[in-house]
């Protein structure tokens, strides 16, 4: 069975890519097609549509999650498989046209989950062996991906070709889970002070900048940081004439008056929406 690191770009996710090395090293990359939040560098931007196979335009997530993926790679000295699924402006539009929401949230599902889960398919003998980058105080969390094992495996639907030009889809034992920073009992301070004076890069904030899992506070602060992708949450709700959580939008927060400074150690995983660690 092969061994698969799900990777984020994320300092946990990065931990277990050194330190528990895999047969595979997988990155799903979130894409926009807006041409207003433009990755500033033309040269790797050229280097991450050779990665993915498709022209890279931006990413919703902080630009500097390019970087930590293409130092990690050095830094471990052996690649990571760059995976991509359709735009997150593609996907909205199937989705119907409204923002992911607490009550349906298929944005980790359509931008990571699903890409990472074909890939395998097409790549390597299933199951896998997937190693998830929880810690220790997230046991909760493990054991309810447990849940969804069935004799060990977790099932998926994958597409599997077509048919009168139609997909067809079968439902194929895909992967056991493993965790091995709740094994060997490592928490976050000790993820963080492995990462210090390291030639890795990382964000101050992994996941997409209008993540809704996020509060009304932290929301406003990556509106004030990324003011171009803030906007584009923006426009998908003009667009489509939603909000992302009821009474609230995401142009009544970017309006907003504090009445206090935020700082960056005022928010941290609990705000995150866990897709980054």
């Amino acid at each position: 069975m092969k061994t698969v690191n799900s990777l984020s770009g994320g300092k946990t996710s990065s931990y277990i890519a050194v330190n528990y090395p895999a047969d595979y090293n997988v990155f799903a990359l979130v894409r926009t097609d807006d041409q207003k939040c433009l990755f500033p560098d033309p040269k790797i931007r050229q280097i991450v549509s050779d990665k993915i196979g498709t022209e890279f335009i931006g990413t919703l997530e902080d630009d500097l999650i390019i970087y930590t993926m293409l130092d990690l790679e050095q830094f471990i000295g052996k690649k990571i498989d760059w995976i991509t699924g359709e735009s997150f402006d593609k996907i909205i539009k199937k989705a119907g046209g409204y923002l992911p929401n607490i009550m349906t949230r298929y944005c980790t599902s359509k931008m990571k989950v699903e890409p990472i889960a074909q890939w395998c398919f097409e790549n390597m003998e299933l199951p896998v062996k997937m190693r998830i980058g929880f810690r220790a105080n997230e046991i909760s969390r493990a054991n309810r991906m447990i849940e969804k094992q069935v004799n060990g495996l977790e099932n998926f639907k994958f597409k599997v070709g077509q048919k009168n030009n139609r997909n067809k889809w079968a439902e194929l034992p895909y992967r056991s889970v493993e965790f091995p920073l709740i094994k060997d009992i490592i928490f976050k301070d000790t993820v963080e002070e492995f990462w210090k004076n390291k030639p890795v890069r990382f964000a101050y904030m992994n996941n997409c900048i209008g993540c809704f899992h996020r509060n009304e506070l932290l929301l406003k602060l990556m509106s004030e940081k990324y003011n171009e992708k803030f906007d584009w949450f923006i426009s998908k709700e003009n667009e489509n004439n939603c909000t992302f959580k009821k009474g609230i939008t995401y142009q009544k927060i970017k309006n907003h008056k504090l009445q206090l400074d935020l700082f960056d150690a005022d928010f941290g995983d609990c705000d995150s929406g866990y897709c980054g660690l």
